[in-house]
């Protein structure tokens, strides 16, 4: 047996020894108000006699009473107060107590905290980083409000990161307030009726007002943080606008827009295009691209549709203007004008940060209460060697081509080159996917990455998974390791296509003192807010997520707490993200899957409804993909979502609403779909799950009831 194992057997011991005597020995009768007013006269006789004794004895029950959290503390508080008056009787419960209660931290943190992490450390990071950086300010609030069990304090926070000395003297400055008033009762102790009769209503009105102070003292420290930045610049005492703006992607334009509609005074400044990449090298012309490439698709497999041959001729440059003709027609929703027509000042030119409320713009000063930044992001090109001899493609410049290449190689296996893979390989492009994790879209679940990977070789792309990439040998071979072997690929253009990073660089924020955090990208709060609570950012430059539907919603945050704040701020609201992979079958997701629940230590049931037996997925002839939805165990709501199907992407917004509004996989059993149509999947799924938690004795009982009726 380990010494950690008998160590925790001996404190167990302890407390139970310590239990047992208490209800054998009944000690409890001993510890009410009409004992000690019966037996303090003997007690203060003996005590003035023998202080010292009486002192030690006293300090020492008390602190065996607090470390095994036995009721009584308020008698024993009390008792203190008759016996030792109000100074020495503070002085003597103040220590007692919390050196019992601290007792009772350590030894519920060595039995209990290991065991509580390992289970449910995922769940409860957020718990741990917000006591590890304000742990001293919650443990000081809840000390100063009695109305809180102590016992249950000291359990609760030694399940937690705060340090033993933090735990020992916030709980002896917070509990003393009421060690006071309890101690000064004691001396008055004929005209205490009961421990109720102490704190009256007012009192622990009093109290709960003496335990904001400390969440109060918090905010005033914060906001003195954040002054603290500004030291050193000069403030405007008059601002040419309410909001400015730096970037017009999706982020930039939804944050003017909001700024515009409250008639605030709101400049835009963005130094390439209007749209930003979604709008000019991302969602619309990919898009664009599959839509084409799918149709290819669709001709080189007529067989499934009944028709036996189907005649297909591609001209990439009739392709690509295509791809183009689509940008130009969304142009006018991102267009100066329409933004200009809202009232937004939309200023062409490079914005640099020269102060936390004045931009430059091409020589120019523009001056504002709140910035967003909006800056988004670019590709992330990789240290490889040889990379910078080749002229390579990315999500950007890919929309430049002239000429379908012959041999496309795609390093990367994230959404973006698996949707572009697939793509150009249906235009006629020799494609090779070469992908360093084992398998595709290493977020979702296996089998997601399985069927995604199933599909592209039909589609006739060459994938090279578990490859490591090394270098580029001549401008058009890429060396990979493989299990320690070298692999070779020759091609005609590379893509690299392994994710975005912020962009940072030449918007002033290094010399402004910006903070920036994990993986590149500019640090916020909840509410947007950089170090310099007046510069809010969003979007791609923000993170966590890089899709153009949070970065809209990023921007209402950004933008009313830009417009609003100090007066009123809000947090954005992450709980429900979709997403989607646009290949074909789409991949979309929203909540956890499988793989996440695990990594996160969340218990789920999982139900799945294969689209093979879908009526309109039939019809169609693509009747391949499945709907798999989490839940909590044994109940309907829904904890994720992951779709395989064609029109992925239009099923998943039903499921998002029901996590949005906490409905659960009932109500979307009970809601009518239209046959035949995809949608009708999400019921079925629903309906799966309803078969697998039937009532099964309420169902014994209802065949018994109409056994019955039939006589």
């Amino acid at each position: 047996m380990s010494t950690s194992t008998l160590v925790r057997l001996l404190i167990l011991s302890v407390f139970a020894a310590a239990i047992a005597a208490i209800l054998i020995f009944d000690l409890g009768q001993h510890l009410n108000l009409e004992t000690l007013r019966e037996q303090r006269e003997q007690l203060r006789a003996f005590t003035e006699d023998h202080l010292g004794l009486m002192l030690a004895g006293y300090v020492g029950l008390y602190i065996v009473m607090a470390a095994v959290s036995v009721p009584g503390a308020a008698i024993m508080t009390l008792a203190g107060g008759a016996l030792f008056g109000v100074l020495l009787g503070t002085v003597a419960v103040s220590f007692a107590s919390t050196i019992g209660a601290t007792l009772a931290f350590l030894a519920a943190r060595f039995l209990f905290r290991d065991a509580i992490q390992r289970r449910f450390g995922k769940r409860l990071k957020p718990i741990n980083e917000g006591v590890a950086r304000d742990g001293a300010f919650y443990l000081l609030a809840l000390r100063l409000v009695p109305a809180f069990p102590f016992w249950m304090i000291n359990l609760v926070m030694a399940l937690t990161p705060i340090r033993t000395w933090t735990f020992l003297w916030v709980s002896q400055l917070g509990m003393l307030p009421a060690t006071v008033v309890y101690v000064n009762a004691g001396t008055q102790l004929a005209q205490v009726e009961s421990t109720g009769d102490i704190l009256s209503p007012g009192l622990i009105g009093a109290f709960v007002l003496l335990g904001l102070l400390p969440l109060i003292l918090r905010w005033v420290l914060r906001f003195l943080s954040g002054r603290k930045v500004y030291r050193g610049w000069r403030k405007p005492k008059r601002f040419d606008y309410n909001l400015i703006v730096i970037g017009a992607g999706a982020a930039g334009l939804v944050s003017s827009y909001i700024g515009a509609t409250v008639k605030a005074r709101v400049a835009l400044i963005e130094k390439h295009r209007m749209g930003g990449d979604c709008l000019n090298t991302g969602c619309v012309p990919s898009k664009a691209l599959i839509r084409t490439a799918r149709l290819l698709a669709e001709a080189r497999d007529s067989r499934r549709y009944g028709i036996r041959k189907m005649e297909a001729e591609v001209d990439f440059g009739e392709v690509m203007a295509r791809v183009h003709e689509s940008i130009r027609k969304i142009e006018p929703h991102d267009s100066p004008e329409r933004y200009r027509g809202m009232g937004v000042d939309v200023i062409q030119g490079t914005a640099t940060l020269v102060s936390p409320w004045e931009v430059e713009v091409d020589g120019g000063r523009l001056s504002a209460r709140s910035i967003v930044l909006a800056t988004g992001a670019e590709p992330l090109i990789p240290e490889l060697p040889g990379l910078d001899a080749t002229e390579y493609l990315t999500s950007d410049t890919l929309w430049d081509l002239k000429a379908l290449p012959e041999r496309l190689l795609v390093l990367g296996g994230g959404p973006i080159g698996c949707e572009l893979a697939q793509a150009f390989a249906r235009l006629g492009s020799k494609v090779t996917l070469v992908e360093m994790a084992d398998r595709l879209l290493a977020r979702e679940d296996p089998e997601v990455g399985r069927a995604l990977a199933e599909q592209l070789q039909r589609d006739g792309v060459t994938l090279a998974l578990a490859h490591q990439a090394a270098r580029i040998e001549t401008g058009s071979t890429l060396v990979c390791d493989h299990g320690g072997k070298e692999a070779r690929f020759d091609f005609d253009k590379l893509l690299v296509a392994l994710g975005r990073r912020t962009r940072v660089q030449g918007y002033g924020l290094e010399t402004l003192g910006v903070r920036l955090g994990d993986q590149g990208r500019i640090a916020v709060d909840p509410m947007q807010r950089t170090n310099f609570p007046n510069i809010y950012v969003c979007g791609d430059a923000a993170g966590p997520y890089q899709f153009t539907h949070v970065a809209a919603h990023q921007a209402w945050t950004a933008a009313v707490n830009a417009l609003l704040s100090p007066l009123w701020s809000f947090r954005t609201d992450y709980r429900v993200i979709p997403r989607v992979t646009f290949t074909d079958p789409e991949i979309a997701r929203v909540g956890l899957n499988e793989q996440e629940a695990a990594e996160r230590d969340v218990d789920v049931d999982v139900t799945t409804y294969d689209l093979s037996d879908l009526d309109r997925a039939i019809a169609d002839g693509d009747d391949r993909g499945l709907v798999k939805v989490l839940t909590e165990p044994g109940k309907d709501r829904i904890l994720g979502v992951t779709l395989i199907a064609r029109h992925a992407g239009e099923m998943l917004p039903e499921f998002v609403l029901a996590m949005k509004h906490g409905l659960g996989l009932n109500k979307i059993l009970g809601t009518i779909h239209v046959y035949p149509t995809w949608s009708e999947g999400n019921k079925y799924a629903a309906g799966e799950w309803k078969k697998a938690n039937k009532p099964e004795a309420a169902l014994r009982w209802a065949e018994r009831f109409f056994s019955w009726r039939r006589g």
